[in-house]
């Protein structure tokens, strides 16, 4: 029989509910801001109504990070809204399973890139050269590369000659282009309009004066070179998003505890139909049992 005692229930915690909703609506709409920008891209590029143009570019497209990182930001901000608002641990177990799978990743590729960094710096130099083979094919990979170049005062993978990989620019007898043994105007340390003028004919010219107007040294020592310049605020920057994805799974952790033991608080306190109707039978076998003794 149910008795007139109450149970002490236990409760979720609304502020770890409502930062965890807030903090991921944040995201959630960071990443369908993403995700907006590169459709956006890809239809003004043609791509979504020709699905082939993908595999089309010989370098790397940058909306694919757009898309990417949009991709993952939402689907991590759903769920972590979602899961939140209506207290569904399904959603918030799988909002900090895949935020943990995202930090071992990173970790992972921490790790790797500082033991193989030889074999990280080959590889980058070759992606490097890979998209200045496809400058032109892309204006987004254009307008990145040239933003690269500068930003960090470089040209080429390695150098100012790397840019002979191009077809517009190379210094073949046979390449029929106006671009033909030049560089982009983002290797020139001028003004554009000097620029186009002093870029033209690099790499088939070796006097000092041309070469003081443009950047010789490449991408890639540049990008080590900053990279030692700006150790402390990039490895600050690394620790807090490491920090921060521990402290978002901590967080879902406890908020699925909380909803795990009201359940449980619930199950206890409260009779469930099938012993309530097990109840009512025994009362009746009990009613049957007198009447027949009488």
């Amino acid at each position: 029989m149910m008795s007139g005692k109450h149970f002490k229930a236990h409760e979720v915690s609304c502020c770890i509910k409502y930062f965890i909703f807030g903090f991921n609506i944040i995201f959630w709409f960071l990443g369908v801001a993403f995700l907006g920008i590169g459709l956006w891209a890809w239809s003004e590029k043609g791509v979504l109504t020709n699905i082939s143009y993908i595999t089309d570019l010989g370098g790397f497209d940058p909306v694919w990070l757009f898309l990417v990182v949009g991709g993952v930001m939402f689907i991590l901000g759903f769920a972590g809204c979602i899961g939140a608002l209506r207290e569904n641990s399904f959603l918030l177990k799988f909002f900090s399973v895949f935020l943990g799978i995202i930090f071992f990743l990173e970790l992972t590729a921490g790790v790797l890139a500082f033991v193989f960094k030889d074999w990280i710096k080959d590889q980058l130099n070759f992606f490097i050269n890979n998209n200045i083979r496809a400058y032109r094919d892309d204006i987004d990979l254009q307008n990145l590369i040239d933003f690269t170049q500068v930003y960090w005062e470089c040209c080429g993978a390695f150098g100012a000659d790397d840019w002979n990989l191009n077809a517009y620019f190379n210094c073949t007898d046979s390449n029929p282009s106006r671009e033909k043994c030049g560089v982009p105007f983002s290797c020139c340390t001028k003004d554009p309009a000097v620029r186009l003028s002093r870029g033209a004919d690099f790499l088939s010219c070796q006097d000092p004066e041309q070469r003081s107007f443009i950047y010789i040294k490449g991408c890639v020592p540049q990008f080590e070179k900053w990279l030692q310049d700006n150790l402390t605020v990039v490895a600050g920057i690394f620790i807090g998003i490491a920090l921060l994805q521990i402290f978002g799974i901590c967080l879902a952790q406890n908020l699925v505890s909380d909803i795990e033991a009201v359940r449980e608080s619930w199950c206890v306190s409260v009779p469930s139909y099938k012993h309530i109707f097990l109840f009512a039978q025994q009362l009746m076998h009990l009613k049957v049992t007198i009447n027949s003794v009488h």
